[in-house]
């Protein structure tokens, strides 16, 4: 801001901002003090709807530099070559907790990444955990309704927890991962990213491949036990907030290896496990992860309403040689984000800093809308148009699909010949060393034992022991003691 006099909202100097204007001293307010009206009444309007998911966030700018040829997979001109730079905005979130939650808390969280790309935003929107409480989007507001506060009680209530969980069998892959040691990062310098969905690439030559992302933090993995983060979350709400400000102000400029798990599109069909399914990881044997790049975190915003609060991210924002797969969640999401941001936002949302291309100029017929800033002036609003208005390419951004072929209908997701609900979350749990499986059952055992009625414990308990026999007697166990 430019030094200088205060002004109005219209920029006319203020004389006097203490004092109200009244009707003599000690008189009534006067309705043509109008400073006073419009601070108020902007005052009033100064908060926007929170997000209903990811609320609670930070976020911060940083490059991301390629380290590895990936021009045999795609074409997208951000990976284009080594050393290449491009900027981008990375925001951190809970999923949970409103705005004013606190960030040590057992919740998933957020890492959606924002690169200002040469050819348009590419928004990469995924979580810390490489799968997802379910596999169709369809399901997603229920499950997001036993996240939140109860209608009646106004809390969150375990009944609606474990009784959604313990109905969809499918999310026991990612109850095991939320209850053990990486559940509550402590800090989001110290946790890993995934890009969470399948998505296509497709090269030059128009050969495809699914790949799935991976962000390895350079810093190691470093985690709360549910202790620590009671403490933290008491004494300090903003630590992961904080901690992220104040190692970007020292230079601790935080960082991650980026990598991605590349599937030819051949193998799809075959592979054991259906490789677009949210629930369900790619081994690293099968498909080991090849690192292409650096991500650096290096600026902090410098207003956290205009460039966190308001910065949108949709999965739908792709650039040629990137694109989605039939991940049914993917595919629910590419219409949800959008919308969502238009209506929290505004239909201009895309037009904000934080959110519009750095590194091109966004060329559409778009126009009007709340906050329009006229940025089009007379150009004519139609394609195509014989005024020398932008006009279509002519060059899909992604490949089609190929191999569909049944008829419309409410279809299940594909099984494929590994696939159930248990098979990776009893592998999980087989990989964790003693006192991780103990501090896990601990974990979940607390969370479940206050639940109402006895068969939503044994239905989720259930389902644990199904995915490894062990783990559903000791967790079985656990929630007697705990439940006399």
């Amino acid at each position: 801001m430019t030094q200088g006099p205060l002004t109005t909202e219209a920029g006319a100097p203020v004389a006097d901002n203490q004092n109200s204007e009244t009707a003599g001293v000690g008189g009534p307010v006067l309705v043509q003090d109008q400073l006073l009206l419009e601070k108020l009444a902007h005052f009033n309007r100064e908060r926007i709807p929170e997000r209903v998911v990811h609320a609670r966030g930070a976020g911060a700018y940083g490059t991301f530099t390629v380290t590895a040829d990936a021009t045999p997979y795609t074409r997208a001109a951000f990976l284009s070559e080594v050393g290449k730079e491009t900027e981008v905005f990375l925001r951190f979130s809970t999923v949970a907790g409103n705005l004013g939650a606190a960030d040590a808390v057992r919740d998933p969280r957020g890492f959606a990444v924002k690169f200002y790309t040469e050819e348009g935003n590419y928004d990469l929107v995924g979580n810390n955990t490489p799968v997802f409480f379910i596999r169709d989007a369809i399901k997603f507001p229920d499950f997001i309704h036993t996240q939140k506060r109860d209608p009646y009680t106004g809390s969150q209530e375990a009944d609606n927890v474990w009784d959604f969980w313990g109905l969809s069998p499918e999310a026991t892959h990612q109850v095991t991962w939320l209850f053990g040691d990486r559940g509550i990062p402590a800090s989001y310098r110290h946790m890993d990213g995934f890009g969470s969905h399948t998505f296509q690439w497709n090269n030059e030559a128009g050969e495809v491949f699914w790949v799935k992302y991976h962000f390895k933090t350079d810093q190691g993995i470093k985690n709360l036990t549910a202790g620590e983060a009671a403490v933290l979350a008491g004494t300090d709400p903003d630590s992961h907030q904080r901690d992220l400000r104040e190692s970007i102000e020292r230079g601790e400029f935080p960082s991650w290896t980026v990598g991605v798990q590349i599937m030819p599109a051949a193998d799809a069909a075959s592979y054991r496990f259906n490789p677009f399914d949210l629930t369900k990881v790619w081994p690293h044997e099968d498909y080991p992860v090849v690192e292409i790049g650096k991500l650096e975190l290096n600026r902090n915003p410098r207003n956290v309403f205009a460039e966190v609060e308001q910065s949108v991210f949709s999965p739908s924002h792709f650039v040629p040689g990137i694109g989605p797969s039939p991940d049914k969640m993917l595919q629910g999401r590419l219409f949800a984000y959008g919308d969502a941001h238009r209506y929290r936002v505004g239909v201009n949302a895309d037009h904000l800093p934080v959110n519009r291309p750095h590194a091109t100029e966004a060329r559409t017929h778009s126009r009007d809308g709340l906050l329009y800033d006229g940025r089009h002036g007379g150009a004519r609003n139609y394609e195509p148009n014989s005024f020398g208005g932008p006009a279509q390419t002519g060059r899909a951004l992604w490949r089609p699909y190929d191999g569909f072929t049944a008829g419309t209908g409410g279809h299940p997701t594909p099984r494929h010949a590994e696939d159930d609900d248990f098979v990776q979350a009893g592998n999980l749990y087989r990989l964790m060393s003693e006192q991780e499986k103990e501090r896990l059952i601990a974990n979940l055992a607390g969370a479940l034992s206050p639940v109402s009625r006895e068969d939503i414990a044994d239905r989720a308990i259930g389902n644990f022991a199904a995915a490894d026999a062990d783990f559903g007697k000791r967790l079985e166990a656990a929630v007697r003691a705990l439940r006399g």
